[in-house]
Formats: structure tokens, C-alpha cells, sequence
């Protein structure tokens, strides 16, 4: 590459040369161990291609390397990147990047506008340490990145980065399609509420559930954790948090600026952030956009999983149950709703089941029955519902804790007893058992109350509002 005016070349012929590790999320590159800098050559293919979305929505994804988010990228402060582009000749359309971490016009998106079944090479030093983004840059901009063409590279401090247990990669973005969350089957961009920046679905790393279940990252007590978080955008300010955790140290917008014990920090569209902690306690720590309607409605959470011994001062969990009553006031006490006059219908024990769930369940397993991947088992053509009618009963009375397998996924979390007569479960139950593709007979108070009878004859609290 030629120099320009009052510009002196980089001599890189003796430069040691080497082909960057590139790492798809959660995962990221090994540090580059390196004491000088290298000529670090960078291929990543674009790919045009079908994935899932969520759990029955597919979705016409636009990748940098066949993954949204594209892979890591880890480089040295100094280093020359020779960097090209390939553009697979099934692909529609032709693509660039953008790389934040170039210094040049477009961030190499101008030298790297390529057409499908072409290459395109270009090479720039790495001159500012930190966490960068990178996108297309291809008209229309943000279509390009909202179909998922986004990922970040590190450019380590030449001193490299103090060692950690752990490192995880990944990137918050948004897809905005034409139906709603949820809605099963293709779904095709909505320009329309891109523009007016209404995304159906906010995730990490390119789809509902990517992050919880089997796919959850992990760690033991006692390790330390790095998190190198991007926002692909392309609209939202991300609030990134991890409940059950403070951020010991934050690499504020991925540069050089250090804050300290920080609950939740803010990840521009087009930004990043590294944060680094200690995990003291085990458990599943969950990762989420405290904007949080968008972690329970559109799916933008994750798990870290850490295993190890409990340190009881540390956090000893529920300690008691009592029952709660402000000094002078009376003694509150609950009485089942009265029978109705009449035995209801099965219409009319669904009608008013729906009003119900509405008020008391919705919240965890949706308004459409699909729960939330990974945290609230769904209701809609459960297995684990539909097999056991006194079973689900049995739930709403004692509630239910520990380990369960719905549709071949486990789930583990705690549904509290439920403060409701029999003709309220009876109603609730027939609704959800005959909603969503769900089909089942009524089910009736008489069978509530058995259920109630069988609870109590194990020494349980078939009670309305007991334990």
C-alpha cells in the first residue's frame, strides 16, 4: 500500500504473520500472548440463510460468517489487519462492513463493497485499543444490520488483558418482522416498524433462548467472569444487567474507561461494554435488558449457570415463611368464592377461566400459552400439563418447585400456591386446558375438591391460601 503525502509506509515485511481465531457467541478467541505486533490476515464470509427466530419462527437471516452475531474478532493493539470479505455467489445481494475499530473513511466499508460471488481485501492498523462493533454498511443500512449483519472485535492493549476463569461473547440486537412475537412460522422484515423502532423481538445473540437451557453459559464459585457485551441496534439503548450480580469492574463503551461496582450499564445501538465479576454464590444468574419488558415479552434473556459449595453468610436463601400481619389491623381471612347458582358450561367455565389467567397467570406464561424459553414452561400443547389433570390441580393448590420436563425441555423454577377457590381452578384449568391447541374435557369444583382431600390426607395444606 502506498504511502500518501507526508505520510510514512508501514514496513510490515518482517513482521510476523499469522491468521486470526475467529469465535462464534458465546465463545471468544484466546488472547493473542503476543509481545509485538503482527500482520493478522481475516477471512469472513457473508451468508444469506434460514434460521429459527424462536421456538416455531423462522426468520431470513443475513450473516457475517453463517452466526448472528457474526463471529469475534481478537487482534493486538499495532497489529495490520489484512482483512477480506467474501460473498458466497448464492447469496441475493451484495454486502461491506463497517468496521468500528478502522481508522479510514467507512470504516472499510467503501474497500469492501462486494458483490455476490466476489472477494474484496483490504488491510488497516489497529491503532486504538478496545471493543468495537462491527455491520454492513449497505444501503438500506439498517435493514442490512437488523437481518443480523453485526459482531465486534477486540483489540487487545498491547500489554494484553489481565486474565480471567472465564470470557463470554455477546451481542444485543433487534429483529423487526411482520407478525407478531411469537407469531409461528417465516417471518418476513417489517421496514414499517423499523422505522418506528416497535421491534417484536430483543435478544442475544440472534434468538429467543440462545442463552438459557443448554445453550446458558457457565462457571464455578469462585471464578472470575468477562463479559464482552455489543449492541448490534439497531435502534435500542441496551440496559445490561445480571441479576444476582454487580459488575466489579465495567469497561465503559469497551474503551479505557473503568467504573466500579455498577449494577446495570447503558450499551448505545453500535456500542459495547465489557464488565467483569466475581461469582461468590451458585445458582443461575440471569442476563437481561433491564428495559425489562423487553427480557419477559420479547426475549432478551440469558443464564449463567455457576455450580459450587454455598457460602451461607454470602447468601443463605429463604431462611423462613411467616405470615404477615400489621400491628392493628384485623385478622385477614379468606372464604372460597360462593358456588354458583348453577353448574356452569364448559363455554362458560373458559370464559370466565380467560378473565382469570389474564389477571394471574399471563405474566409468566404469556397471553398466547408459550411461556418463556427456557424460565416458565409453556402451557400450549404441553406435554406436562395435558397428561395429568389432578396433577395441575395439585399444582395450583401447593404450588410447585425443583425440576421438570416439559416437551423434552427441563425447566426449574418456583410457581407459588395459588389463593383461589375450586370454582376459580376449575374455571382457570378448563380454560388453559382447551385454549392454544390444548383440548380437554371440563374440568369441575368436584375435582378440585378431591385434589384438595388428597392433599391434606398426605399431611399437605389443601387450604385456600395455606402451605
Amino acid at each position: 500500500m502506498a504511502a500518501g503525502p507526508g505520510m510514512a509506509a508501514t514496513d510490515t515485511a518482517d513482521w510476523p504473520r499469522e491468521t486470526a481465531v475467529l469465535s462464534s457467541a458465546p465463545n471468544v478467541p484466546p488472547p493473542t500472548a503476543r509481545k509485538s505486533p503482527a500482520v493478522v490476515k481475516v477471512d469472513l464470509e457473508v451468508r444469506e440463510l434460514e434460521g429459527q427466530l424462536a421456538d416455531g419462527v423462522t426468520y431470513t437471516f443475513w450473516t457475517f460468517g453463517g452466526t448472528v452475531p457474526g463471529p469475534m474478532i481478537r487482534v493486538r493493539e499495532g497489529d495490520v489487519v489484512e482483512f477480506t470479505l467474501h460473498n458466497h455467489p448464492l447469496n441475493k445481494l451484495p454486502h461491506n462492513i463497517d468496521l468500528h475499530a478502522v481508522t479510514g473513511p467507512g470504516g472499510g466499508a467503501a474497500s469492501s463493497f462486494t458483490a455476490p460471488g466476489h472477494s474484496s481485501t483490504f488491510s488497516f492498523k489497529a491503532l486504538n485499543r478496545g471493543f468495537y462493533v462491527y455491520h454492513c454498511a449497505t444501503a438500506p443500512v439498517g435493514m442490512h444490520i437488523a437481518n443480523g449483519m453485526y459482531g465486534c472485535i477486540l483489540v487487545e492493549p498491547e500489554e494484553g488483558l489481565p486474565p480471567v476463569d472465564r470470557e463470554y461473547y455477546l451481542v444485543q440486537s433487534e429483529f423487526y418482522t411482520a407478525g407478531r412475537y411469537g407469531e409461528a412460522g417465516h417471518q418476513p422484515f417489517s421496514m414499517e416498524k423499523a422505522l418506528d423502532e416497535r421491534p417484536d423481538y430483543v435478544v442475544f445473540n440472534g434468538s429467543v433462548g440462545a442463552l438459557v437451557g443448554d445453550n446458558a453459559i457457565t462457571a464455578n464459585v469462585g471464578e472470575t467472569v468477562r463479559l464482552y457485551v455489543g449492541n448490534g441496534g439497531p435502534n435500542l439503548v441496551s440496559s445490561f444487567h445480571v441479576i444476582g450480580e454487580i459488575f466489579d469492574t465495567v469497561h465503559v463503551e469497551g474503551g479505557d474507561l473503568l467504573n466500579h461496582n455498577v449494577q446495570t450499564t447503558l450499551i448505545p445501538a453500535g456500542g459495547s461494554a465489557i464488565v467483569e465479576f466475581k461469582v461468590e454464590a451458585p445458582g443461575t444468574l440471569v442476563l437481561v435488558d433491564h428495559s425489562i419488558f423487553r427480557t419477559f415479552n420479547k426475549g432478551s434473556l440469558g443464564m449463567l449457570k455457576v455450580e459450587g459449595p454455598e457460602d451461607l453468610v454470602i447468601y443463605s436463601g429463604k431462611l423462613r415463611d411467616d405470615i404477615y400481619q400489621p400491628e392493628g389491623q384485623a385478622t385477614v381471612t379468606t372464604t372460597p368464592a360462593p358456588k354458583p347458582e348453577r353448574e356452569l358450561t364448559k363455554a362458560e367455565r373458559m370464559e370466565a377461566g380467560k378473565i382469570l389467567y389474564n389477571q394471574t397467570c399471563f405474566a409468566c406464561h404469556q397471553a398466547n400459552g408459550q411461556g418463556l424459553p427456557g424460565v416458565f414452561p409453556p402451557l400450549a400443547q404441553s406435554d406436562y400439563l395435558m397428561s395429568d389433570a389432578a396433577r395441575a390441580i395439585d399444582i395450583v393448590i401447593s404450588g410447585l418447585q425443583g425440576e421438570i420436563e416439559v416437551n423434552h425441555v427441563k425447566y426449574n423454577q418456583v410457581m407459588t400456591p395459588q389463593n383461589l377457590s375450586d370454582e376459580d381452578i376449575a374455571n382457570v384449568l378448563t380454560f388453559v386446558m382447551n385454549s392454544w391447541g390444548n383440548e380437554h374435557e371440563m374440568i369441575s369444583p368436584d375435582e378440585v375438591e378431591k385434589v384438595r382431600e388428597d392433599i391434606k390426607a398426605r399431611g399437605g395444606s389443601g387450604d385456600i391460601g395455606g402451605h
